[in-house]
């Protein structure tokens, strides 16, 4: 595995000949060795078409392609970064919440009217993360960010999982999502936390969530 914890806001890279990653334009603060960087307009192994879908998406976050061989530092804007490690399967994540992630792993796009239906649809536009996310898929390791830092709670079918829409940072697994309305009682009255919507996470899997309400 290519990324190590430097601390809650560094990942360290080791860098392979003949093994690429990819991390977002600007985030790389210090390297050691022969490595090269050069901006990617595909990124990960998702092809012409998986690219163009993310143009269409708007998930077209800018990405550069990192070769050589040797050790980079990562980072972005002070933001807390978290790795998660994919065995094969899909990790469904905000495209600007990419730190960096190998290039083993299939990059693409979701409509996520897809999870939910039209409550799906609703996600996009009231959490303002729009209607497309970006899925990585395959062997390999994803660096995000969130902040405050990331907390990892499972989802299991006897168990489901409400989140607050803002503080959603990915999530992996057979997992389906929803968005619920959370307006009960208390917040007629002013007692409640104020939040009109949940999103809930219902199957088998995994949601990462930030230990905060901002978004990047």
């Amino acid at each position: 595995m290519s990324f190590r914890e430097i601390n809650s806001k560094m990942v360290e890279a080791a860098v392979l000949p003949g093994q690429r990653l990819f991390s977002q334009r600007g985030a790389m603060l210090a390297y050691k060795g022969d490595v090269s960087f050069t901006p990617s307009l595909q990124g990960g192994q998702g092809g012409l078409m998986s690219m163009i879908g993310r143009r269409v998406a708007g998930e077209a976050t800018p990405l550069m392609t990192v070769e050589g061989s040797g050790t980079v530092f990562f980072g972005h804007g002070g933001h807390h970064v978290h790795v998660i490690r994919l065995t094969g399967d899909t990790l469904y994540v905000e495209a600007d919440r990419l730190l960096a992630f190998e290039g083993t792993l299939r990059q693409g796009t979701m409509f996520m009217g897809s999870q939910g239906g039209v409550m799906g649809m609703v996600r996009g536009q009231v959490t303002g993360q729009g209607l497309f996310t970006t899925t990585l898929q395959g062997q390999g390791a994803v660096a995000v960010m969130a902040h405050g830092g990331v907390f990892e709670i499972p989802v299991t079918p006897q168990r489901p999982v409400h989140v607050d829409p803002q503080a959603y940072v990915a999530h992996h697994g057979d997992v389906r999502n929803k968005l619920s309305s959370a307006l009960g009682w208390r917040d007629m009255v002013g007692r409640g936390s104020g939040e009109a919507f949940q999103l809930e996470l219902s199957g088998s899997g995994t949601v990462y969530v930030q230990a905060s309400e901002e978004k990047l």
